[in-house]
């Protein structure tokens, strides 16, 4: 953060060169509206994967993520040769934190100064669900 345009110019075309492709946007109406994706970890790590979303904001409290996150591990779980995924929320994202825990993730640890969005360094939460 901040996330510039060339920042969303150069995953888009990450993404859409995936192979396979792991991210995805969240259609609400015909109109994107979020995202959610993995990346799969290489070599030793090939196993896992790091779980990643976001909603706008003007759809957050309406249950998107809560029925988007679980279907998503679910497919993750079936498609590839997976057995953990994780994610990092920020420690002050309570409902993203809320999100993980009804999709059947618990709760690792906390990164102490982990990540830094706005200027600001802060802790981040490790959620994993494992297979």
């Amino acid at each position: 953060h901040p996330y510039t345009t060339d920042d969303a110019n150069e995953f888009l075309q990450r993404a859409l060169n995936a192979q396979p492709a792991t991210s995805f946007c969240i259609d609400i109406g015909g109109a994107a509206v979020g995202g959610i994706g993995i990346r799969i970890g290489e070599d030793v790590h090939r196993h896992r994967a790091e779980l990643g979303y976001w909603l706008s904001e003007d759809f957050w409290g309406h249950g998107i993520t809560s029925e988007t996150v679980p279907a998503f591990t679910d497919y993750c779980f079936a498609n590839f040769e997976l057995h953990r995924i994780y994610a990092e929320p920020y420690a002050n994202n309570p409902a993203s934190a809320r999100v993980l825990e009804k999709a059947g993730f618990a709760l690792e640890g906390r990164l102490r100064k982990n990540v830094v969005k706005d200027g600001k360094i802060l802790d981040s939460l490790l959620y994993a669900k494992t297979k």
